[in-house]
C-alpha cells in the first residue's frame, strides 16, 4: 500500500528524534549545594565573637536556560509545511470558520503540495494503479492532477468543513513531555481524538468521517470501473495513515530542530 512506502521513507526521521532527544535538557538545572560554613557543620557557628566580613563577589548573571519547549516552525525540513502545528503549551483561541478555510487552503496550494502529488503519483504509474491512465507523460500527468485534487479534497474536509460543522479545532497541539513511547502514542491518539473550539476533548469526527467523504467523493472523477469499495477504502485508509505519519513527525520536530539544526 502506498502508505507502508511512505512511512518506510520518513521512518529516518523518528529515528534521528529518537537519539538525539535524548541529549536535550529538558529538566531544570539543580540548586547549587549549600555552602558549609568553615567548621565543617553546615549550620551557622554559635555568637562568634569576631565574625569575618564577607567577600565582596559580584552576582554572577543566570546561567541561559533552554526555552526551545516544543516550540514549532511553520515548515519541516524547510519543505513540509507545518501550520497546524501548536508549540507545547501554547493557548490559542478558537479558530473561525474563516480560519479553518485559510488552514485547508494554506496546506492545499503550499508549494510542497506539488512535490506530494508528483511523488504520490510517480509511485502510482510505477504500481500501474490506475491502468486507464496508461504511462508516459500523459499517463503521469493523469496521476498528477489526480493526486492533488485527492489532498485538496481531503484537506477541505479535515481542517475546513467537517471542523466547522463539528466545531472542531483541526490543529495539532504538541504534547513534547513525556518519552519516546508516550509522545508516539499520543500522536497517533489524534487521529481519533482532538480538541474542541470550546477546548474539551472529542472524538476526530474531522479526521476519520473527513477522510472518508474526500475518498468518497474523488470516486466522482476517476474512471467507473475504479469506483469500488476496494479503491475507495484503500484511499481513505492511507489518507489517515499519512496523517498519522505526519502527525509523529510535529510531534517530534522541535526536538530534531534544535538538536540537529541548531534552532
Amino acid at each position: 500500500m502506498t502508505y507502508r512506502v511512505v512511512a518506510a521513507t520518513l521512518f529516518s526521521f523518528v529515528l534521528i528524534s529518537i537519539s538525539f532527544s535524548q541529549t536535550l535538557p529538558l529538566g531544570i538545572p539543580e540548586h547549587p549545594p549549600a555552602q558549609q560554613n568553615h567548621d565543617g557543620s553546615g549550620t551557622a557557628s554559635s555568637a562568634p565573637s569576631t565574625p569575618a566580613a564577607p567577600p565582596s563577589v559580584a552576582p554572577s548573571a543566570p546561567a541561559p536556560q533552554d526555552t526551545y519547549e516544543g516550540k514549532q516552525s511553520t515548515r519541516i525540513l524547510g519543505i513540509i509545511p507545518n501550520y497546524r502545528a501548536v508549540g507545547a503549551g501554547s493557548i490559542l483561541p478558537p479558530l473561525s470558520a474563516k480560519g479553518k478555510f485559510v488552514l485547508a487552503t494554506q496546506d492545499s496550494f503550499d508549494y510542497s503540495s506539488l512535490l506530494v502529488a508528483g511523488f504520490m503519483a510517480g509511485l502510482g504509474q510505477a504500481r500501474n494503479s490506475y491502468p486507464e491512465f496508461h504511462q508516459g507523460a500523459q499517463g503521469y500527468a493523469r496521476y498528477f492532477w489526480h493526486s492533488f485534487a485527492d489532498q485538496a479534497v481531503a484537506n477541505y474536509f479535515t481542517e475546513f468543513i467537517l471542523p466547522s460543522v463539528a466545531r472542531e479545532d483541526p490543529r495539532y497541539y504538541t504534547r513534547f513531555h513525556g518519552n519516546f513511547f508516550t509522545r508516539t502514542g499520543y500522536s497517533i491518539s489524534r487521529l481519533f481524538v482532538t480538541r474542541s473550539d470550546s477546548g474539551g476533548t472529542t472524538f476526530n469526527f474531522s479526521e476519520i468521517i473527513g477522510n472518508g467523504a474526500g475518498a468518497g467523493i474523488s470516486d466522482l472523477y476517476y474512471p467507473s470501473r475504479e469506483r469500488t469499495w476496494t479503491k475507495t477504502g484503500q484511499k481513505w485508509v492511507n489518507q489517515v495513515a499519512l496523517d498519522g505519519i505526519f502527525n509523529v513527525m510535529k510531534e517530534f520536530w522541535p526536538d530534531v530542530r534544535h538538536s540537529v539544526f541548531r534552532k
